[in-house]
């Protein structure tokens, strides 16, 4: 069995909650939230996959 590998499972978490806080603010209707979390999740997805990337080689 693998071992878990911690700090990427907390990145996959923190962009799952930042999708989530998207959701929330388009209930509220915040235009600048909406803005600012999709942003958000977009960059830590992409910091997630690159240092993924240069973790295989």
């Amino acid at each position: 069995m693998k071992k878990l590998d911690i700090p990427m499972l907390l990145l996959a978490c923190l962009v799952v909650l930042l999708f989530i806080l998207v959701a929330l603010a388009i209930a509220l209707r915040s235009v600048w939230a909406i803005i600012l979390c999709i942003i958000l999740a977009f960059a830590v997805f992409g910091y997630g996959i690159s240092k993924k990337k240069k973790r295989k080689g």
